[in-house]
């Protein structure tokens, strides 16, 4: 089940849980606007290369879009643009990496996520099917540029806000806000996740992260425990990885597990991850680390701990591996790490799930910070950031057990309630049918 098909899955039993109209479940589900753009663009060399942008807009009932923008390979017809006669283009293609219903998928899932978290935005997600690191830096540029330009007046601060995803970062929003002011005057409000020096927020790039150590402390909270003293496997040591992984350390929790592309070690008396960041930063790899031992990357999943934090890609726990979960608690810090089959096997076998929708909200919420600060042109300090990011998830994850102890349902099921549940009645309070 790919990740649209197991997205609509849980959209459809949460409606039905709450007995949503037919006609309202199905207007919910369609989304607001798929925009396909062209983008064109001189090469260093002077060849002519066109892109295919997108973004997927799929609700604003409770506020502006919200979503990522990636630039990540695809399949794409490369349209020769008239006025070009005779100019020397570029026709190759590009490997299918991007999959249209991925791309609703995570669109989707933000309209759910924004809810669960209590933030007033919708979801969104898109991008350019490129390959990032072919194209040098004044191409990059170049290419984001054209694209803001062709969909400038389908974003903006009260309508979607764009954030980094795969491929993109801080530069490149910094690269759209310029862009999109000299058709709209300066708005800074209009991306986050930008550098701090044009109004990104302090605390922006651990927030997801940080956001999943909130979350675990909250569930464990539930259940007589604290972070200290237990062990984490954690799959996965980019950006969310290596910070959750650094503040469970710091909390006296052992990370007894890491896991990423390059390789796995493990030491069943705790890993010292500031060291380990130390010698990924140096080495650009986890193999060859000191204080721990080389492990299969396969091996993670089953890996024994008390905390599983899977936080690289979707589908990662499924039928065939389910089974050998020996954790008593999985918080997804991925999107859609655990497919519908595995979720069933593993709630069988009592283990507690922190899915998805709400265990990787930090990120989205301190995004909603930086933008409420650019809105009153009033920064804050990075304790106050993360002094609200924990009480936003806090508040998130009780109001998620909440709806669980009124429908009897899972965690999943609640957060996904929880969220469809905000979405269906500020539609109908706008008069959806009007």
């Amino acid at each position: 089940m790919n990740a649209l098909a197991a997205t609509n899955r849980n959209f459809r039993q949460a409606a039905r849980i709450l007995g949503l109209d037919s006609k309202l479940e199905k207007s919910l589900l369609i989304p607001f606007r798929e925009i396909k753009v062209e983008c064109t663009i001189p090469k260093d060399d002077g060849t002519l290369v066109s892109y295919i942008g997108f973004r997927v807009q799929h609700d604003n009932s409770r506020g502006p879009m919200k979503g990522g923008i990636r630039y990540h390979p695809e399949v794409v017809d490369l349209l020769l643009p008239s006025g070009f006669a005779g100019a020397k283009m570029n026709t190759h293609s590009y490997s299918e990496d991007v999959d249209p219903d991925e791309v609703n998928a995570l669109a989707q899932l933000m309209t759910w996520k924004t809810a669960v978290a209590d933030i007033p935005y919708g979801g969104a997600k898109g991008g350019i099917g490129c390959t990032p690191k072919e194209l040098s830096i004044s191409e990059l540029e170049r290419l984001t540029r054209v694209f803001t330009q062709k969909i400038h007046d389908l974003i903006g601060v009260n309508t979607d806000v764009p954030a980094p995803d795969m491929g993109t970062n801080a530069q490149t929003m910094a690269w759209i806000l310029d862009e999109y002011s000299k058709f709209h005057g300066y708005s800074p409000a209009v991306v986050t996740g930008k550098p701090t020096d044009l109004g990104g927020s302090l605390g922006r790039e651990a927030a997801t992260g940080r956001g999943v150590v909130y979350a675990t402390e909250a569930l464990l909270a539930e259940h007589g425990k604290s972070i200290k003293g237990l062990t984490f496997a954690i799959q996965g040591f980019g950006n969310v990885g290596s910070w959750a992984a650094r503040l469970f350390h710091e909390k006296g929790g052992k990370v007894v597990a890491v896991s990423d592309i390059t390789g796995a070690v493990r030491n069943p008396n705790g890993i010292d991850i500031q060291a380990l960041l130390q010698h990924k930063d140096k080495t650009g790899k986890l193999a060859d680390f000191d204080g721990a031992d080389a492990m299969d990357s396969n091996d993670l999943l089953s890996h024994e701990c008390d905390v599983l934090v899977p936080c690289a890609l979707g589908g990662v726990l499924n039928r065939e591996n389910a089974g050998d979960v020996r954790a008593k608690f999985i918080i997804e810090a991925a999107n859609h790490p655990t497919d519908p089959d595995a979720d069933e096997i593993l709630s069988k076998m009592g283990v507690v799930i922190l899915p998805d929708i709400y265990a990787n909200a930090g990120g989205v919420t301190v995004s909603y910070f930086e933008w409420v600060q650019n809105i009153q042109g009033f920064m804050w300090d990075e304790d106050k950031v993360n002094n609200e990011l924990k009480r936003y998830m806090t508040k998130a994850f009780h109001n998620i057990k909440g709806m669980c102890q009124l429908q009897d349902c899972n965690l999943r099921m609640g957060a996904f309630t929880l969220g469809v549940n905000r979405v269906a009645r500020a539609t109908l309070l706008r008069g959806w049918e009007a």
